[in-house]
């Protein structure tokens, strides 16, 4: 009988699982708002237009990927 852990159906079980440790581990870090704050800045400086056009560009893939 296959492990559970090994089943990668609708899913990539050990993917997630790493994903949300590794989330964790950064709000835990404490560097959440430092973080939110370069992030404002890069949207704000020469580089906003760049980082906006590819935020539309990934809503628009996303808004096709649905049913």
């Amino acid at each position: 009988m296959t492990d559970n852990k090994d089943i990668q159906g609708e899913g990539n079980y050990d993917a997630g699982r790493k994903f949300d440790a590794e989330e964790r581990a950064f709000v835990r870090s404490g560097q959440v708002q430092k973080k939110a704050r370069e992030a404002e800045q890069a949207l704000d400086g020469p580089e906003g237009e760049e980082l906006e056009r590819a935020r539309k560009e990934a809503d628009e893939r996303g808004a096709t990927a649905k049913p």
